[in-house]
């Protein structure tokens, strides 16, 4: 399922457009120090800042100094780790909070529990902090797709896409499970999801994809890198965003997470690595960014 989003992109015909987003921005200096590089050297597109988290304020420092680099808000509703929790900014009389008074570790909670107005105040206070930050902010998207409604099919979508219509905004949507799986429920909330954008003008990616989360047992860097590649050379024409979560594997992020220290360090690596920047060459993938998506949706239609 492919819209006309290259087209109007002005894209040449068939063309396989790709954003290299990476998630979780001002999570930690980890991720921070990661983030800055990649993005100074080209080796990806976009990034997503965690406005809840202890190290946004030096990711939005680094965002309002460099408004020429594609910086969106990662809108925030959990808090996945064991030792390291992050709460609302609207604070915590609200039901977007567990008993600690932090976000909820999972998505299945806030489908569950929390109140759509409490969710309207959270993630407009989340991008109206980026915004005063000074950051040309590009784009909206989700952290572990809390917004979606994937578990019970209660979604939150109808509090998000008007806050990104009323900024201009476009907002990390797929409107194709297209090589992820082949879920015909999960297609048609898609489908609708993507009428509700449309319908308010907010521009949405053809297909959203990334590689395993979790690292295999024993899984070198190597498999990791060549499963990367594996992937940049089946995406198929139209806008696909593939999105990691690049970090430096240090003793701060390790005792961050609870996991995926080693993956993460392993996503750093590959961005920057000249087999993965010869890949996309060599399969004629064109990069773009989420800037050229919200000035096409900020721009007068015929």
């Amino acid at each position: 399922m492919i819209s006309d989003l290259a087209d109007r992109l002005g894209l040449a015909p068939g063309a396989r457009a790709i954003i290299i987003n990476a998630d979780d921005f001002g999570m930690c200096h980890a991720a921070n120090t990661a983030i800055t590089g990649l993005l100074s050297a080209g080796h990806i597109d976009s990034t997503t800042v965690m406005m809840p988290c202890a190290w946004a304020p030096e990711a939005l420092a680094f965002a309002a100094a460099r408004t020429d680099l594609d910086v969106g808000v990662h809108l925030v509703l959990t808090s996945e780790w064991t030792a390291y929790r992050w709460r609302p900014l609207t604070g915590t009389e609200t039901s977007l909070v567990d008993a600690g008074g932090c976000f909820p570790a999972d998505t299945l909670s806030i489908e569950q529990n929390a109140d759509d107005a409490d969710v309207a105040a959270e993630v407009a206070a989340q991008l109206q902090g980026a915004l005063d930050a000074g950051v040309d902010v590009t784009h909206l998207d989700n952290h572990m797709g809390s917004v979606y409604g994937l578990l019970t099919g209660r979604d939150f979508l109808a509090q998000v896409l008007p806050l990104a219509a009323q900024h201009g905004l476009p907002f990390r949507l797929p409107r194709s499970m297209e090589g992820t799986a082949d879920d015909a429920a999960l297609q048609a909330k898609l489908t609708e999801a993507a009428g509700a954008a449309d319908a308010l003008g907010v521009e949405i990616i053809d297909r959203l994809w990334s590689h395993p989360f979790d690292a295999a047992p024993d899984e070198s860097y190597e498999q990791v890198r060549d499963g990367f590649i594996a992937l940049l050379r089946a995406v198929p024409a139209g806008v696909t965003e593939i999105y990691l979560h690049p970090m430096v594997d240090d003793d701060e992020l390790r005792a961050v997470v609870d996991f995926g220290a080693v993956k993460r360090g392993h996503e750093l690596r590959l961005l920057s690595d000249p087999a993965v920047l010869q890949a996309i060459a060599d399969e004629g993938l064109v990069r773009i960014g989420w800037r050229a998506l919200r000035d096409l949706q900020r721009s007068p239609r015929p």
